[in-house]
């Protein structure tokens, strides 16, 4: 049966109904927020302090620390990208489908690196890594979608590493996404720790050559800044149930650095570094800390925040953090009213697999299997429902 509009439109009534009471309470958490902006900016020694109680509390606590500059602190565009080579590299997949006639998977990385004024053009590069047989069962564990997702990952970062190996001087590299990877549960735990092994090591190598290395990630809905200010809002007593206390549910960096009417972020500006207090924190130590920075790369009246990850060894070295920055603003104004970096936009286009591209794959595999006489097996009939000519629906 089709869609109960009926319910639905019932439902959109009854939210619609509580959008004032809700508006109200937003507001007040966010003039809230702002206050305790100002009030903690330069307390950052107490502000340390009352994270480590609350980690004391919850080890697993999700957000922000200060580093060395107030909360509040704003830089503008310090470094120029003159010389410079940019090399953005993006990644797309194909799952494993148990409803297919033959099960493999696919990693495909797209990337382009672009020496600034020497009149080159961009070098293009592409990867593509089939997973067939036992590369689907990594440890005899079949692998998720995460996992697929995580050998993604390392295979951006790594064509990164290999990319950059053919250039001198100032090298800035970036991905689409967080710097830090997400932890696997349950069976996958062990295969997701190999992963985040060999993709440190790739972050030790471009670290050893001086190559700057950022994770982008647009219209970010994190709350690590908010979370801080909600930490040093708490008392002693509250800071024992830190994990229930959210006096400012709701508020996002996104709105506390980009807020429209009055962003605490002109455009082109960037905030402090901040490190990323979190359950990963054991995962990456030293020179691999995971740092992140807010930059508005909108325009006047139209602010856009985005927060940029970066390891300690960008956060600690001003030059290169400088020259991260003007990079990241430089490329977002070539894509105009829509900011986005222009060379991760190219290279999602390179790295993106169609539709028919895996129906075709599909074909290819299965017609080499029955050449070579091995069993392939039929897609499911729920698929082959799904098939049916004149079906919509998914």
């Amino acid at each position: 049966m089709p869609i109960d509009y009926q319910q639905i439109y019932v439902q959109i009534r009854e939210i619609g109904a509580g959008a004032k009471e809700r508006k109200k309470a937003l507001e007040e958490r966010r003039a809230l927020a702002r206050n305790l902006l100002a009030a903690f900016s330069s307390e950052l020694d107490v502000l340390k302090s009352k994270v480590e109680a609350a980690k004391a509390v919850d080890p697993n606590i999700r957000c922000a620390v200060p580093l060395k500059e107030p909360l509040a602190a704003r830089r503008q565009t310090a470094g120029s990208v003159s010389n410079a080579t940019l090399i953005a590299a993006d990644g797309s997949q194909i799952n494993p489908d148990r409803h297919a006639a033959v099960q493999f998977g696919l990693v495909n990385v797209g990337a382009i690196a672009m020496r600034l004024d020497s009149g080159e053009a961009p070098l293009v590069s592409t990867e593509t890594e089939l997973l067939f047989g036992d590369d689907l069962a990594p440890n005899g564990v079949p692998m998720s979608e995460g996992m697929v997702a995580l050998k993604r990952d390392l295979a951006e970062r790594r064509k990164l590493d290999e990319l950059s190996q053919g250039y001198s001087g100032r090298v800035v590299t970036f991905t689409d996404g967080p710097i830090e990877l997400w932890g696997a549960q349950g069976e996958d735990s062990n295969a997701f720790y190999e992963f985040l092994e060999r993709y440190k090591d790739t972050l030790s190598r471009l670290q050893s050559r001086g190559v700057i290395t950022a994770g982008y990630v647009d219209k970010p809905s994190a709350d690590l800044v908010a979370r801080l200010l909600e930490i040093a809002y708490a008392d002693a007593e509250q800071i024992k149930g830190i994990r229930e206390f959210h006096p400012l549910r709701g508020v996002s960096d996104r709105w506390l650095f980009g807020e429209r009417e009055n962003p605490l972020l002109p455009p082109g500006e960037r905030s402090a570094v901040f490190k990323i207090q979190s359950s990963s924190e054991k995962n990456y130590k030293g020179a691999l800390e995971v740092h992140f920075f807010y930059l508005n790369v909108g325009v006047e009246g139209r602010p856009w925040p985005v927060r940029v990850e970066i390891p300690r060894w960008v956060a600690d070295d001003p030059a290169q953090l400088d020259l991260l920055h003007a990079a990241l603003v430089n490329q977002c104004r070539m894509m105009g009213s829509r900011p986005y970096p222009y060379l991760l936009h190219r290279a999602h286009e390179t790295a993106i697999v169609k539709v028919e591209e895996k129906r075709q794959i599909e074909q290819l595999l299965a017609m080499e299997l029955r050449r070579r006489n091995e069993e392939v097996d039929e897609g499911s009939y729920k698929q082959s429902a799904k098939d049916l000519q004149g079906r919509t629906r998914r």
